[in-house]
């Protein structure tokens, strides 16, 4: 075994050189060559010792522990540069130590002081069964491991391409030394063949490594660490240190524990690892842990564009309950669970308008008072607690008394809306202790401008739905106005001609008819006013009896109409009623605009697919400019009782159907109405068979 080992690591040696050769000639002017030639020539001493010492095992030294130590430190150093720019003009220092880097020095400064407490041989740590230096390998090995994760994560997708070869070359060392020291730590010796089949893993990751080294051009240094990235990499490495630093006292554990040992060693690995799932999933844990990143390595506290999407996206979401996600929105940026939304009633007051998290309690606020006034005119974050003690920092203006009968009040939010105060926000205490400083507040003032605009929005369009339904109401009340004026003027000629042919049976059955048809049709649209309207039905209709039957409501009327049906049979789909009384309308003003002397007469025929009625007048005929501008426009007439919307609702329910109203007139000779109706499908197909 000591023979392969030797030639394991030699093969290792020899790949790193090649590795390193390359680095010094060829790709001499990559991105970062210099930082990945020392960490390639200190992995060729690393095996070109460790070949050495497998062959002369009787003289291994500490400078075999010390020579891995700055080979993990190289290669470590080199994906901490990866991952950042950390050049700082204006200091000296050749790398400004900040984050990863100083954190990455104190690790490694404790490696050193570990890998010399075991190549002493301290009694007192081996008898209390910790193995110093083979448990700082395994949290060298976990830095690695989380280097390489952070920088493929941080990396945009278009740059990943470069660089995801040297993080599995990379990572794979790292995770051959992470199995090789775990093992050694659960067995307490290290496995001779694990050890040395080291040597080929390491070689086989340099070609990995030289393949993202030709790619290198598209590196690039200039990184911006994303707080989310750092946040799961803070718990990702504070967990591995918690797992082996739990997995070393349960060792420790079975060590001392007699035959109690493995069920005492079960029992507290079981629970240490449930007590890390409890803190994982905690709220307060991760709000400490944010706060904590965003104040030690960040200069400011937020990631702007994360917390703006984020806030959108809430703000943006479909369905109800604008007013709750509101608050969680606000909240979140400061860690607060919960709170209340207060909005202008229709009666001025400022009254709930959404809880979260907060018991409900009915309780309003004049808009004149001294709090309302304050908060519009100054526009403040106003921190109670601070309120609590100093209340002349808020120049003593007195809170509201049911501002205390909420618990954890904290924050009182302003929501302003062109410079008005559209309404305020009651947030919780937050998860962890959030600081108040001038960009925590000025946050909190823009994240309130922006939801006032939401809300208001909101309220508009519900403002506009309710304005909608009562123009739709005025609409069809307009319609109806208009059908009961003609109705009315059918039977006022009713009146004076009752006496003159009131023995006479045939004007009785005309006379009981138009009242019974006039009663239906009040109420039809007595119907059509009632919320409980049934949905129009459409069904195939004869056209020569919808036009007989409009006529024959105008009988009462001079100059009576005349029906020519050219072509019978034709049907159209569409709701009986409606075309009736469109077609009603038409005829009816082509009597009135006709002296009692002229005619009138509605026509009937075919125009292949479609069905042309005409109804054509003898009367005062219209000009194009009227025809243009004022004919198809509501309310716009030039009798003296109408009300100029007949020919606009003919024009619109024609256009509903499909079909089309046209007009032709000259003043002073008449004018002719065609609507053209698409014929229904089957009986143009009927039709067609049969010509």
């Amino acid at each position: 075994m000591t023979s392969i080992a030797t030639y394991s690591y030699l093969i290792a040696a020899l790949a790193f050189a090649f590795l390193s050769l390359m680095l010094m000639t060829r790709w001499r002017s990559r991105t970062q060559a210099t930082a990945i030639t020392i960490a390639a020539l200190a992995s060729l001493a690393w095996s070109a010792t460790m070949s050495w010492s497998a062959a002369h095992p009787a003289e291994w030294s500490a400078w075999n522990d010390c020579v891995e130590v700055i080979r993990n430190g190289a290669w470590s150093a080199f994906l901490v540069l990866m991952i950042g720019n950390y050049r700082d003009p204006a200091s000296k220092l050749p790398l400004k130590l900040t984050g990863w880097a100083l954190a990455m020095a104190a690790f490694y400064l404790v490696f050193f002081l570990a890998t010399a407490a075991g190549a002493w041989h301290l009694d007192f740590l081996q008898q209390a069964g910790l193995m110093a230096n083979v448990t700082a390998r395994v949290g060298s090995a976990v830095l690695g491991i989380v280097l390489v994760e952070q920088l493929y994560r941080n990396k945009p997708p278009a740059e990943r391409w470069a660089i995801k070869f040297a993080c599995l070359g990379i990572g794979g060392m790292f995770a051959y030394d992470f199995y090789l020291y775990s093992n050694t730590m659960l067995f307490h010796q290290i496995d001779i063949d694990i050890w040395a089949a080291r040597g080929v893993i390491n070689a086989l990751t340099v070609p990995l490594i030289a393949i993202s080294m030709s790619r290198s051009a598209t590196w690039s240094s200039e990184m911006a660490l994303s707080r989310r990235v750092m946040f799961h990499s803070a718990a990702l490495f504070g967990s591995a240190i918690y797992l082996l630093a739990m997995g070393s006292a349960g060792y420790y554990l079975r060590y001392v524990g007699g035959s109690w040992g493995t069920v005492m060693q079960a029992a507290f690995l079981f629970g240490a690892l449930i007590l890390l799932v409890v803190i994982l999933f905690s709220g307060t844990f991760r709000a400490w842990l944010k706060v904590f990143i965003s104040k030690h390595f960040y200069s400011y506290n937020y990631d702007y564009r994360e917390e703006w999407l984020r806030f959108t996206r809430t703000l943006s979401e479909d369905g109800p309950g604008l007013g709750v996600r509101t608050i969680q929105a606000v909240g979140e940026l400061v860690e607060s669970p919960g709170g209340v939304l207060f909005l202008r009633a229709e009666s001025g007051a400022f009254e709930p308008a959404a809880y979260c998290q907060v018991p409900a309690r009915v309780v309003s606020e004049a808009p004149d008072s001294r709090f309302c006034r304050f908060l519009e005119t100054k526009q403040w974050v106003v921190d109670l607690q601070e309120y609590d003690a100093n209340p002349a920092m808020y120049e003593d203006v007195p809170m509201p008394d049911w501002l205390n009968q909420f618990q954890r009040r904290w924050l009182v939010v302003p929501l302003m809306m062109q410079g008005k105060l559209f309404g305020f926000m009651l947030l919780t205490q937050p998860r962890s202790p959030v600081p108040l400083n001038w960009e925590v507040i000025d946050l909190l003032k823009i994240a309130g401008s922006q939801a006032a605009s939401y809300l208001a929005q909101q309220e508009a369009a519900n403002a506009l739905m309710v304005a909608r339904q009562f123009e739709s109401f005025n609409r069809m009340s307009t319609f109806v106005v208009h059908d009961l004026k003609n109705l009315v003027s059918q039977l006022s000629l009713l009146i004076p001609n009752a006496e003159k042919h009131r023995n006479n049976p045939e004007f009785q059955r005309d006379m009981l008819d138009t009242v019974k048809h006039s009663v239906q049709k009040m109420t039809l649209l007595l119907q059509r006013l009632s919320r409980n309207e049934s949905p129009e039905q459409l069904a195939p209709l004869p056209l020569d009896q919808v036009l007989r039957q409009a006529v024959a409501l105008k009988a009462a009327f001079e100059p009576h109409p005349l029906v020519d049906v050219k072509q019978a049979g034709l049907q159209v789909l569409a709701d009986r009623e409606r075309l009736e009384r469109v077609l009603g309308h038409l005829i009816q003003n082509a009597i009135e605009a006709t002296p009692k002397d002229g005619t009138v007469t509605v026509a009937l025929v075919r125009d292949d697919a479609n069905a042309l009625i005409t109804i054509t007048d003898t009367g005062e005929g219209m000009s194009e400019e009227f025809i243009r501008e004022r004919l198809f426009k509501p309310f716009e007439t030039t009798k003296s009782a109408g009300m100029g919307i007949g020919v606009f609702e003919s024009r619109e329910y024609i256009g509903e159907l499909g079909g089309k109203l046209d007009v032709v007139s000259v003043p002073g000779e008449g004018t002719t109405f065609h609507v053209i109706l698409p014929l229904h499908q089957h009986e143009a197909q009927t039709l067609d068979f049969a010509v």
